[in-house]
């Protein structure tokens, strides 16, 4: 005979517990308030628990809280909690309600499925005769003789992911999607809105559990709510996603660090989204974890070849996209989109650099390993000079080049991340030019006359021509740069040895109503 697992549960809104198995025979229905065959069902089991008390536990399992109390007042029999329906799938209970008879020693020796009139009644008399007692005072030709019963909660397809991952010690939790075995798993996800519009990766429980031992964090931990739908992302759905987007385990700690930051309120990550104006996430990685991970800030650093780079990035998209809601046609409105929505993510070369990291200068420790995302619009937009032999005339071209980002005119508006080749570095600090220098520089090159950046004929852009009224000549030919503070350019090192091709990457809206850079440090638990 089938021993049945052993549980222990308290009574609904009480401490009186009830153990199975017993000292006696048991009885043990399983029901839930919303079934109608439960409800008719219940007047019977409190009779027959009524009829043996003195012989047999009787034990009415409820699979919800608020379904319990009602079944409760409308019978008077005080019902088990099970809503974490623990018991119910170790007991395999498709359908409810179902009865099971036990021994002492808790080996079933039946169990009815539904409701049979014939087979309960058959039941209860043959019990009632083993314990030498009179039949139950149940009028069973009142009752139908058959009703069918309902689903399990155990068996819904969003427990059963869970209940079956705790049974097993899995750390797994999603709602399993089982496809049909011609179904071309490939074609499935596209289908199911899932991509960016490149194959992934099939997220089996295999490959998610290989990446999330990528991370010493509890799978089911909430790393943050994802705008716009505010979705709970905890460790294991962001693993599903970096299965999806291509990514090894040791690279989940980046990308876990890179949720963190894009969902910090500064960073504004609904909006970077949503704007017309296509705007997107860039990270840059600082510290050791871009050797571990084999990350490449060198030659086409920005580009194509490296896992690492390119997969860290895109599984951040598809994390936004996917628990997130932020899809294209939908809450996502670029007007012409951006390649940089599929991924951009890169290492600062810090060894080739002379001057402090970017992690350093946001106050990290020079050890520590770090993820900083920034929003742009567009780039990397080349900045090109090959023929400057000074620092003050390469900076100055960085200056030029910069103020044309959303229009010459458009002072104060944006800020902007540089990535600063080699070549470009050793002419900069050949004259001992730090980057407080290059930004000074920048500002000083880029500054023009109020008069001239106000919106005319030749271009509406700019400040706006009232900005004009009550201000002297004087005021007007005040000279103001293109960056509202020197801190709004952000500098970093990457690229190949050979080229004067340094690049920029144009940001979006600052301020309350744009986007602030975020750095987060990385645990980097391999």
């Amino acid at each position: 005979m089938n021993v049945l697992p052993a549980f222990r549960l308290s009574e609904t809104d009480s401490t009186r517990e009830a153990v199975f198995p017993g000292e006696k025979p048991v009885l043990v229905a399983f029901v839930k308030e919303d079934c109608p065959t439960c409800r008719e069902v219940m007047p019977v089991l409190a009779r027959l628990r009524e009829a043996f008390a003195d012989v047999v536990d009787m034990h009415i399992v409820g699979q919800t809280v608020d379904g319990n109390r009602v079944l409760t007042a409308r019978s008077g029999v005080p019902l088990l909690d099970d809503s974490a329906l623990g018991v119910s799938f170790a007991w395999s209970v498709e359908t409810v309600p179902t009865l099971f008879l036990a021994d002492e020693s808790g080996r079933q020796r039946a169990q009815l499925v539904g409701f049979v009139r014939d087979e309960w009644q058959a039941l209860a008399n043959d019990l009632a005769s083993e314990q030498e007692l009179p039949p139950p005072e149940i009028d069973w030709s009142a009752l139908p003789a058959w009703r069918p019963g309902c689903g399990s909660l155990s068996v819904d397809p969003h427990n059963e992911a869970r209940l079956r991952a705790e049974a097993e010690g899995s750390p797994l939790r999603a709602r399993r999607i089982e496809i049909g075995s011609l179904d071309d798993e490939h074609e499935f996800l596209f289908d199911q809105g899932f991509s960016d519009g490149l194959p992934l990766v099939p997220p089996t429980p295999e490959r998610v559990l290989r990446m999330l031992s990528g991370t010493r964090r509890d799978a089911q931990e909430v790393v943050a709510l994802v705008p716009p739908n505010l979705a709970a992302a905890t460790v294991e759905k962001i693993a599903i996603n970096a299965v999806m987007a291509g990514c090894r385990p040791e690279y989940l700690p980046v990308v876990l660090a890179a949720v963190e930051a894009v969902c910090n309120e500064k960073y504004n990550i609904h909006g970077v989204m949503a704007t017309t104006m296509g705007a997107s996430p860039v990270l840059v990685v600082n510290g050791p974890i871009r050797h571990r991970l084999g990350m490449n800030m060198g030659l086409g650093a920005l580009g194509q070849g490296n896992r690492a780079n390119a997969t860290i990035g895109r599984a951040l998209r598809l994390v936004v996209r996917n628990i997130g809601g932020a899809q294209p046609g939908g809450t996502e409105r670029s007007t012409l989109g951006n390649p940089m929505k599929f991924t951009m993510c890169f290492p600062e070369w810090e060894e080739r650099s002379p001057w402090e990291p970017l992690h350093v200068e946001r106050g990290f420790a020079a050890g520590e390993s770090v993820v900083t995302a920034y929003t742009a619009s567009s780039g990397p937009v080349l900045m090109v000079d090959q023929d400057s032999r000074t620092a003050s005339q390469l900076a100055g071209s960085f200056g030029l080049a910069l103020e044309a980002m959303f229009g010459v005119k458009q002072h104060y508006a944006t800020d902007t991340l540089l990535v600063v080749v080699p070549e470009h570095v050793d002419t900069l600090w050949r004259d001992g030019y730090t980057k407080a220098d290059i930004r000074r520089r920048i500002q000083e090159v880029s500054a023009r006359p109020i008069s001239e950046l106000l919106a005319n004929e030749t271009s509406a852009t700019g400040f706006k021509a009232t900005y004009a009224e009550g201000r002297t000549a004087e005021q007007l030919a005040a000279r103001i740069p293109k960056f509202r503070r020197e801190e709004d350019i952000l500098i970093v090192v990457a690229g190949g040895e050979a080229g004067k091709f340094s690049g920029a990457f144009h940001g979006w809206a600052i301020g309350d109503i744009g986007s602030v850079p975020v750095s987060k440090a990385i645990d980097p638990w391999m």
